[in-house]
């Protein structure tokens, strides 16, 4: 491979070429990563470098910003170590002027240099994505196979058939995985299309920035204009009026159009404070799906799957029999916790050169064991409550008082007292605000009929057994 041209002015300094740029970038790829590359870097075209200034143009003002923030001294340092004199950085902005046909000078831009897929949406910046978060690495157990199924479904591209596709459930049950995951499925089936992902916050904080700088029309081209909108804990938003104002115009634009809309957030709609009613009834119009705490099976099969990642990165481990199932039955939290674990156990054996034997894992992960015993949350109360008694969870912390649901009702009050260390006041107030004396009225009633309803004695031993296993 023949080297790069290089041209030297009069002071003998090397002055950029294409080819020179390219070999910056080239370093610049392997330093911020391929996502963050793709989404800030490349869109960059160098105008000039004289005089100890290297002068480059993005297409907006807010790209501009934030290179200048977050790559500028990452850009300012791969110059310096190519051999470039460099005293600092001028990014700008081109000037919205209609270009002549017969205009044939052209600033030198950025190449990709590992042949990137073309993309419309360089001028589009969102979060990057994870490149675990894939389908291929996700698990499906009974808990998630409609969320996963629904997943797949808007990630093969075809016609917008439920819109929004609305995702929610608790820390750590695979929200953030299976919208990663169709981000990366929809870039490879659809390279052309203009994806975009990003948490809630990140859109308040690009809002805010917009109306702060003037630059609200551009902001409302930039979410309006692309294919598919991703929209991850969209429970943030809630309780920020002027945010909540734009997200709901941007919701309906991107509707009107036909373009797929995906949310998550932790919880459902209905149950989110603070939210307007009116993007609540905008985001149950498609189609809600909620990923339910992991049960044994699941959590042993990611287990068994990130185990058998990890027989690679350890080949000389050996691991007893009966780990796995002790770790799937004792981490009930959540997902992350359990992964954490596994990593920790394989890490800490690898470093003692032991066996991962059932004492060894008691040792190295005796806080997560501790913190992981079984704390059982109102929430999850109020939720099994509601499914064993086929009852909308939003009616038993409502106002309905309808014996179908009062009933339920004080069987959750009963069992969170029962399970929780949660005062009676505390109580009443995830039961819809409700006053103690109501809490301990359910109570008692419950205890009232456990020693005379044998249903309702069976029923609070199966959703304790349920609640703690």
């Amino acid at each position: 491979m023949c080297a790069p041209k290089l041209h030297v002015d009069s002071k003998g300094n090397k002055k950029m070429t294409k080819e020179t740029w390219g070999r910056v970038c080239n370093e610049l790829l392997k330093t911020v990563g391929k996502s963050n590359y793709t989404t800030w870097i490349a869109p960059l075209r160098m105008i000039d470098m004289a005089e100890g200034i290297a002068a480059f143009e993005a297409p907006t003002k807010f790209m501009r910003d934030w290179v200048s923030r977050n790559f500028g001294e990452a850009i300012l340092r791969e110059l310096r170590n190519d051999g470039h004199v460099v005293e600092r950085i001028e990014f700008r902005v081109p000037e919205l002027r209609p270009i002549p046909a017969n205009e044939v000078s052209r600033p030198v831009a950025a190449p990709a240099p590992a042949a990137p897929k073309a993309r419309s949406d360089e001028d589009l910046p969102g979060a990057p994505l994870d490149a675990r978060f894939t389908f291929d690495s996700f698990v499906v157990g009974k808990p998630n196979e409609l969320a996963h199924a629904a997943a797949r479904r808007v990630a093969e591209g075809g016609p917008v058939t439920f819109n929004p596709l609305f995702l929610y459930g608790g820390v750590g049950l695979g929200k953030t995985h299976l919208m990663h995951a169709i981000a990366h499925e929809l870039q490879i089936r659809r390279p052309e299309a203009r994806v975009r992902y990003l948490s809630a916050e990140q859109f308040m904080y690009r809002f805010v920035q917009a109306l702060r700088e003037r630059q609200i029309m551009d902001f409302k081209e930039m979410f309006r204009s692309v294919d598919v909108l991703m929209v991850d804990d969209v429970q943030f938003i809630a309780g920020k009026d002027s945010t909540q104002e734009e997200f709901f115009h941007t919701f309906n634009a991107l509707v009107d159009q036909g373009k797929q809309i995906i949310i998550s957030a932790d919880r459902a709609p209905g149950e989110i404070k603070d939210l307007e009613e009116r993007i609540k009834s905008r985001l149950q119009c498609g189609l809600v799906v909620d990923l339910h705490p992991t049960d044994y099976e699941l959590r042993l099969g990611i287990l068994q799957t990130k185990t058998e990642a990890y027989r690679a990165q350890y080949p000389g481990l050996t691991m007893a029999d009966g780990v796995l199932e002790f770790l799937a039955h004792r981490i009930t939290t959540n997902v992350r916790v359990l992964e954490g674990a596994l990593t920790r156990l394989f890490a800490f054996a690898s470093l003692v050169g032991k066996e991962i034997s059932l004492d060894l894992a008691q040792e190295c992960l005796t806080d997560i064991l501790r913190a992981s015993d079984r704390k059982v949350t109102i929430e999850e109360i109020q939720r099994k409550v509601a499914e064993h008694y086929n009852v909308r969870l939003s009616d038993m912390i409502g106002p309905k008082r309808v014996r179908t649901i009062a009933r339920p009702r004080q069987v959750a009050m009963y069992l969170s007292k029962q399970l929780t260390t949660r005062s009676l006041p505390e109580i009443g107030r995830r039961f819809g605000g409700r006053d103690h004396t109501t809490i301990m009225h359910g109570i008692r009633k419950i205890e009232e009929l456990m020693g005379s309803d044998r249903q309702i004695a069976e029923d609070i031993d199966l959703l304790r057994r349920l609640l703690e296993s």
